[in-house]
């Protein structure tokens, strides 16, 4: 890494700002390097070289003077004796907005690294949705960083590098930076696969002569044409990233020599009109390959990337990729959203709130809906960098969706409303399956209807977390009553596993305050949160008994005792009697703890159906009678289950689960559709309606299960 020279940062300021912004500037380096004075790096260097070079990618990125100001200051906070108070006095709320910004996500201390990963990334976006300034100075931070990664010890190094390539590199993709990109993504490389890394590096080195040749040739022969139509242009050859090339070679499972754009010719004209003048001339010239023709600039990638993108043949059969598009464009593409910044020069870009309303959007999707940390990184993971297909409405709009998406996803990018009453679609005007994957260049067209309403058998095949988290929604909304039975269900069967019995804990006062969230206003509210997975009894029943021990001697409390009555066939008493002919039918499977209903039979004695069994709405009303369990145990019962999953490795998991629980299955099967959605039919052996809530509970950790139904 190229040594920074303090007088020639000082001139580079002042040739870059006004003189009032280059004061302000300078001010702020001269108070960080009396800060960071005496503080060393690891290198041995002192610590002011680190804010010097990170205010030196802020102005090679175009950046406000305040960023640039942020940028020496931004670690005074966290690591001198600086106050937040002189950063306003000398510099403004502006400036000390972004330095606290930057320290706040470097601050917080975690339980897991998992816990640590989705924390920051959702404080990244926050921080992003309030002033986008502040990530891009945290790139800047993080990109010099692994520049002088090599300082650190080896397990740093591990775990920077990785954090970088999930993280850092794919949300600068996802603002459109690729220069910032892809230079994280070779350091991170380098570290991460280090055999591969310099086998590809010499790999390339050793073709460098040959690949300049072809790009003059190349670029001269196409520098005669233009110049013949009179059209204003540069043109040079783009070296691809590695990782990049790595990547494409793992996908492709190709060799290096059959990489198409390994150098891509690059062609900056004035206009769009220019742009498809120079895609003639350079298919007039040279054979297109089928296929490889992609217009960015009609549909942008969703970071508003634009560029004509064109592989060809030469003379020789040799492919290669030539790239067009405007200085604009250009812009764009090597500085993203950066290039968009609304407070350079004083000027307010009113298209930026809209470029970046996908952050809010993805933050009020899984706000507050899902607690496990490992399963809201990989749903934020996956909405922000996700690969893309790009699909019409009928009337030309473009919608970007992730790859793999379907007609449900694409009804509900279009409107929450849409998607929970859409019952059909339509691909290039013919009729098809709700559960249809998507491809680019599609047109499709939903077809709704007032009276549907969507199906928790949607989540076996959507691909996006959006639409996963709008679906959810909606039955949070509109099955509060049956959240509410099941989260009551789930907390008494947390309270028995406790040892407690549900009456003495369950004080409505007490569950208040074992939740700091406004929105839980009442016991129905925090049972309803438990019923659709918001909170897990594990959160709740904890407190209760701390709560009960406060109030109650622990020699005192009431631990669960459970009522020995008569036996009774089964465990089961029918009209509060024992002793007759019971037998628990197949069809539902009843277990200890479900409500039941005993029906007579003609010479078979009492059948007993669980009382929401589907067949008891068929029976004679005169022939049922009461039955209920006995609270004796009696062996263990069968009970059928339906997993629903998106991934064949929940085959594996799910016995993984019964092996682990010590649960015997008696049956398994496994169907997969040509989607690879699964469903597993799985028969085991239970004690009662507590275990099977745990072994439910414990399935749906599962990170790739949608549902499991009870047979």
């Amino acid at each position: 890494m190229k040594p920074l020279d303090e007088n020639e940062l000082i001139e580079k300021i002042k040739k870059c700002y006004s003189e009032q912004q280059s004061e302000m500037i300078l001010r702020a380096f001269s108070l960080a390097k009396k800060a960071h004075e005496g503080q060393l790096r690891m290198s041995g260097e002192p610590y002011f070289i680190h804010p010097c070079h990170v205010a030196n990618i802020l102005i090679d990125l175009g950046m406000d003077a305040e960023s640039v100001a942020a940028g020496f200051l931004h670690d005074v906070l966290e690591d001198t004796e600086v106050t937040r108070e002189e950063i306003v006095e000398n510099f403004g709320e502006g400036v000390a907005s972004l330095v606290e910004g930057v320290t706040k996500l470097t601050k917080l201390q975690f339980k897991s690294k998992e816990q640590a990963e989705a924390e920051n990334l959702r404080k990244m976006l926050l921080a992003m949705a309030k002033d986008l300034r502040v990530i891009i100075i945290k790139f800047a931070d993080r990109l010099h960083n692994m520049r002088s990664l090599s300082y650190k010890s080896e397990e740093s190094q591990l775990e920077k590098a990785k954090e970088t390539m999930e993280i850092y590199a794919p949300l600068a993709a996802r603002l459109g930076m690729s220069q910032i990109k892809g230079e994280l993504e070779d350091i991170a490389m380098r570290y991460l696969y280090p055999k591969e890394y310099y086998e590809l590096v010499n790999l390339i080195a050793s073709k460098k002569e040959e690949r300049d040749a072809f790009v003059a040739t190349v670029s001269d022969q196409l520098r005669a044409k233009l110049e013949e139509l009179g059209i204003h242009f540069e043109i040079n050859g783009r070296a691809k990233h590695f990782y990049s090339i790595y990547r494409k070679m793992l996908r492709q499972k190709s060799s290096i020599d059959q990489i198409y754009d390994l150098v891509a010719i690059r062609i900056i004209v004035d206009t769009v009109k220019d742009c498809y003048n120079v895609l003639g001339v350079v298919h007039s010239m040279w054979t297109p390959l089928p296929g490889r023709f992609k217009d960015y600039i009609a549909t942008p990638k969703s970071n508003n990337y634009k560029s004509l993108h064109t592989t060809v043949l030469n003379s020789y059969g040799k492919p290669f990729e030539v790239q067009i598009r405007t200085k604009e464009m250009h812009r764009l593409a090597e500085y993203g959203i950066a290039a968009h910044w609304k407070y350079k020069y004083g000027k307010t870009d009113h298209t930026l709130d809209e470029k970046i309303s996908w952050i809010r959007e993805v933050m009020a999707l899984h706000e507050g809906d899902v607690e496990d940390s490992e399963e809201y990184l990989n749903s934020l993971k996956t909405e922000m960098f996700n690969d893309e297909v790009f699909v019409f409405t009928p009337q030309g709009d473009v919608k970007n969706l992730p790859a793999g998406s379907t007609v449900v996803d694409f009804a509900y990018a279009i409107h929450s409303g849409v998607g929970d009453k859409c019952v059909g679609g339509k691909i290039n005007m013919k009729i098809v399956p709700l559960s249809t994957k998507l491809k680019t260049g599609d047109i499709v067209e939903i077809i709704t209807s007032p009276n549907a309403k969507p199906s928790r058998d949607w989540f076996r095949f959507v691909a996006s977390p959006a639409t996963k988290a709008r679906i959810r929604q909606y039955f949070k909304r509109t099955m509060r009553d049956e959240n509410i039975r099941i989260g009551r269900d789930m907390l008494i069967a947390a309270c028995k596993k406790a040892g407690y019995s549900a009456k003495e804990l369950m004080v409505d006062e007490w569950i208040g305050e074992t939740v700091e969230k406004q929105s839980f206003s009442s016991t129905d509210d925090v049972l309803a949160a438990i019923g659709y997975g918001e909170l897990k009894p594990k959160q709740i029943i904890d407190k209760l008994v701390q709560r009960y021990l406060q109030t109650v001697p622990k020699e005192e409390a009431k631990v669960i005792t459970h009522e020995k009555k008569p036996g009774g066939a089964n465990g089961v008493l029918i009209d509060g009697e024992d002793g007759m002919q019971v037998h628990l039918c197949k069809c539902c499977n009843p277990l200890p703890g479900d409500a039941i209903v005993g029906y007579i039979t003609r010479g078979r004695g009492i059948n007993v159906h669980r009382a929401d069994c589907d067949n008891v709405a068929t029976l004679e009303k005169e022939r049922l009678i009461k039955a209920e369990w006995s609270g004796v145990a009696a062996g263990k019962f069968s009970v059928t289950l339906y997993v629903f999953a998106t991934s064949t490795l929940a085959i594996n998991q799910t016995t993984e689960v019964f092996s682990g629980m010590k649960v015997e299955m008696t049956h398994i099967a496994a169907a997969v559709d040509k989607d690879k959605n699964v469903k597993i039919e799985v028969t085991i052996e239970l004690k009662d309606r507590e275990e099977l809530l745990v072994v439910k509970n414990k399935l749906l950790q599962i990170k790739t299960v949608t549902d499991v139904v009870r047979g």
